[in-house]
């Protein structure tokens, strides 16, 4: 039996990572949860699985009576000694200070949040090492990497290719682009996620983050992984390797399946999910990335290239111009500019501690709600 703490149980990956638990009742039992503002699902969650933790985003919710609450509740959740696996299914930072505390206290840490890898991926292989526990990625993308790295020998990668669908606006006109309504952003064609994903899907902010994800996920230089257009969400990345061989994992766009993987490693459990059915998707397209339709990609990878402090600054100010959007204050095109002059606007620190990272992020924070509102102010 595999013991799961998730943190993030509410959201969309929290909520399919419960799918694959009560796939499996005999093999995963959880034995913590944490959520953030819903309450009712949460209540919902616990009364489920009745764990012997629980963690709630806010001191607010009296529904399940002594539940902890904030961060200091996060880091007791990770390091608990019940917990075998710790699924990281939050976004945004909240999570970072639990998955280092995991990690040092030597558990495995299932992970499915891009931004505390990309703001602090030198200080999460730290604590790998120092900690001896074990990173498994989550996302589809670097699962499928994973999994193309088994049995292969250190060092043997030529080149990492991930793929991006294109998000929901990969066929409107580029001229037509910084105008597009929230509704039409979040119809993305092939994939289910939460708001804040589906929009940097659209302008492929996400792959810019996967980029970076990879570089510190698996050790191979920024310069030697790409991102290729591939519309059906079939192919979920592929590694090249010294000799010129290629490998890649393919699977329907169903995000169980990296849960799954993940959280029963080495192992592969037979499930009831549906299964790829090659001669029924008919053809696989794989197209170059235009950057001109997509600037926010070239956006993240070079301040992936340039590190220090800027990938903190790229996911802070990210998130606050996303939400600005997704309310309406701001356009959709506005969002790369508005995270490109906070990048821009970000000091430079090569080798930043966990202190210097979220002073960063709390600065770029601050200064994407002052463009944004000066922006505001002017229309």
């Amino acid at each position: 039996m595999r013991r799961l703490a998730i943190l993030g149980s509410t959201g969309s990956i929290g909520r399919q990572t419960l799918d694959v638990v009560r796939l499996f009742p005999d093999r995963l039992e959880v034995v913590g949860l944490a959520g953030g503002r819903n309450h009712d699902l949460l209540a919902a969650q616990y009364r489920e699985f009745r764990p012997p933790m629980v963690v709630r985003g806010d001191a607010g919710s009296q529904l399940i009576s002594g539940a902890l609450a904030g961060e200091e509740g996060l880091v007791a959740l990770a390091t608990a000694p019940d917990v075998d696996i710790v699924v990281v299914a939050t976004t945004g930072t909240v999570a970072l200070r639990p998955t280092l505390s995991a990690l040092r206290s030597g558990k495995t840490v299932a992970l499915a949040n891009k931004e505390i890898l990309v703001m602090a991926g030198a200080l999460i292989r730290q604590a790998v090492d120092e900690g001896g526990g074990v990173l498994i990625p989550i996302d589809s993308e670097h699962s499928a990497i994973w999994q193309c790295l088994q049995g292969e020998p250190p060092g043997s990668i030529a080149r990492i290719t991930l793929t991006a669908s294109g998000g929901a606006l990969r066929d409107v006109p580029v001229t037509q682009l910084r105008d597009m309504a929230p509704g039409e952003v979040l119809r993305h064609p092939t994939w289910t996620m939460g708001p804040k994903v589906t929009v940097d899907s659209a302008n492929l902010m996400n792959k810019g983050l996967e980029v970076i994800e990879a570089h510190w996920l698996f050790d191979v230089p920024i310069d030697r992984i790409g991102v290729v257009l591939h519309r059906q969400s079939i192919v979920h990345s592929f590694v090249t390797f010294d000799d010129g061989s290629t490998k890649a994992q393919l699977g329907l766009p169903d995000m169980r399946l990296p849960i799954q993987y993940a959280l029963s490693h080495p192992e592969r459990w037979p499930n009831d999910l549906p299964a790829l059915d090659l001669p029924t998707m008919g053809d696989l397209t794989f197209d170059r990335i235009d950057l001109n339709r997509y600037p926010a990609l070239a956006l993240a990878v070079a301040a992936g290239r340039s590190g220090g402090l800027l990938p903190a600054a790229l996911v802070a100010s990210d998130d606050v111009a996303v939400d600005a959007f997704l309310s309406g204050r701001i356009a959709f095109g506005t969002i790369t500019d508005i995270v490109a002059q906070v990048v821009q606007r970000c000091p430079h620190c090569q080798v930043p501690d966990l202190m210097a990272i979220l002073s960063a992020e709390q600065w770029a924070r601050a200064e994407a709600a002052r463009l944004i509102a000066r922006q505001e102010g002017a229309a």
